[in-house]
């Protein structure tokens, strides 16, 4: 057991920078943006999805095809209208009348990373197609399940809910993203220096970095980073603490609190660090548990992140 301790943290120590690399590329589009983007690197790397919900204009895509960029894989991209059908993400058998045969015509879900742009503005019916390919890493068509790449990652945008022609995803949809996260809007230094990039050539460009291969090594790698039964118990008291929560209808279920560990991990291995601190749960919990909790009171005045906020400053945290 020790042996096998001491080659995952020789992995980590190896891998590490890699990671860093790759946060450190999106940079160079990304103005102001170094924890969204290690955010959704996170969400890679521990195996989980990742979606952005803010206004037009701010840099959800910009961000999502920077992290598709930097890695050597399959990329595809989906524009969500009201007309996507769900057959146009997971492909349809087409009748060949030379060969008398149905051959299986493949959708942009079969890729290694998948960017639904504005998923929001495909019906439900679209949207719930992508729940089996985000859990099980498989597609089901025609009674025909296929998986799905090793490395598979969803990466979607969406507008605000207030805004003309959406449909607000389900709970059941949010539940299957485990980073959600907002950009915001710049600051006024930080949008001065957006201006002068767009005025330069191919600013906003960034090349590969890594592979697809790498990336699958540092996910085996993280799972060897160190986490206290201690904090453990430190995020189940703070999962209890948002099912009991006066305001809080629904709180967070077992799988929240098992992303929050495993994205605990992914962000200890992005800082080189063999195990987790009560930091990375601080740090992480608004953005895994902010969309999976239910507010009694639905206003947009109500941020859920911040009701998390309040719940790990009331939950002592181990020493």
């Amino acid at each position: 057991m020790q042996r096998q301790q001491t080659v995952s943290n020789a992995a980590i120590t190896a891998l590490s920078p890699k990671a860093q690399l790759i946060v450190e590329n999106m940079g160079r589009a990304l103005v102001g943006q170094v924890r969204a983007c290690k955010l959704a690197l996170v969400a890679m790397l521990s195996g989980g999805h990742a979606i952005l919900e803010d206004v037009p204009g701010v840099g959800k895509t910009l961000l999502a095809k920077s992290l598709a960029r930097s890695i050597q894989a399959n990329f595809k991209r989906v524009q969500a209208t009201p007309d996507l059908l769900p057959s146009d993400i997971s492909g349809i058998n087409i009748f060949d009348q030379r060969e008398g045969t149905f051959t299986f015509m493949p959708g942009p879900i079969f890729t290694n990373i998948l960017l639904m742009d504005e998923i929001n503005r495909a019906t439900p019916r679209t949207q719930s197609s992508l729940l089996e390919a985000m859990e099980e890493r498989q597609v089901t068509t025609d009674g025909t399940t296929r998986p799905l790449p090793d490395l598979f990652f969803v990466i979607a945008t969406q507008n605000p809910i207030e805004h003309h022609g959406t449909f607000p995803l389900p709970e059941a949809q949010l539940d299957r993203f485990m980073i959600s996260m907002s950009l915001g809007y710049p600051d006024a230094v930080q949008e001065a220096e957006i201006i002068k990039k767009s005025l330069q050539e191919k600013s906003f460009y960034v090349e590969p970095v890594l592979t697809g291969k790498d990336i699958i090594e540092m996910q085996l790698a993280l799972k060897g980073v160190f986490v206290h039964d201690k904090l453990v118990d430190y995020i189940v008291q703070v999962v209890a603490a948002t099912r009991n929560h006066p305001s809080v209808v629904l709180g967070v279920s077992p799988r929240g609190s098992q992303l929050l560990v495993k994205a605990s991990q992914a962000s200890a291995f992005i800082d080189g660090r063999e195990y987790v601190t009560p930091e990375d749960i601080k740090l992480l919990a608004p953005y895994v548990f902010g969309h999976r909790i239910v507010p009694k009171v639905k206003s947009s005045k109500i941020c859920h992140s911040d009701i998390i906020k309040k719940i790990l400053d009331s939950v002592p945290v181990p020493a």
